[in-house]
């Protein structure tokens, strides 16, 4: 038996097709991308997230030099949002944009695995999924409707022993 297991994205042509919330959104991720560290890869990631109460949290990349030691963008943001919030806060979107030294920064990327991962167990822990909004600085907008849909078969608390 074979089976499919894929995700519906919603493929815009550029930002000018976004509603205002999601435009300002991703305008923040975009802008925050200048302030990652990145020394080595010169590759800057911001990620914006639209919390359930109103209050936009942002995070970048942060390289070292050991570099297992490096941290995305998207787990600042989420680790913000876990000290900000320790009781947990819903994400009820998340923008994430790049920009890098040498490349064009003009069609959407997507999550690493670590963070695709790191997505879902948010979305498990407050009970909400997060809409999430893929994009350079330029062209095309990717409006992915929850993180569960960029790790369709991620490693869950249900498959951990119960207490």
């Amino acid at each position: 038996m074979k089976k499919t297991i894929g995700f519906i994205v919603d493929v815009l042509e550029s930002d000018q097709e976004l509603s205002k919330e999601d435009a300002t959104l991703l305008a923040k991720a975009r802008e925050i991308t200048s302030l990652a560290y990145a020394p080595y890869s010169t590759f800057y990631v911001g990620a914006a997230a639209l919390l359930s109460n109103g209050e936009i949290v942002t995070g970048t990349n942060q390289e070292n030099a050991s570099f297992p030691v490096g941290i995305c963008a998207e787990q600042v943001t989420l680790s913000a949002i876990s000290s900000l919030y320790p009781h947990g806060q819903a994400i009820s979107t998340m923008a994430i944009s790049y920009q890098g030294k040498g490349i064009k920064s003009d069609h959407p990327i997507s999550p690493c695995g670590v963070c695709r991962q790191a997505l879902v167990e948010h979305e498990v822990r407050t009970k909400q999924t997060i809409r999430i909004i893929l994009s350079g600085l330029e062209g095309e907008v990717y409006i992915i409707p929850d993180a569960h849909s960029l790790l369709p078969l991620a490693f869950s608390p249900d498959e951990l022993p119960s207490k």
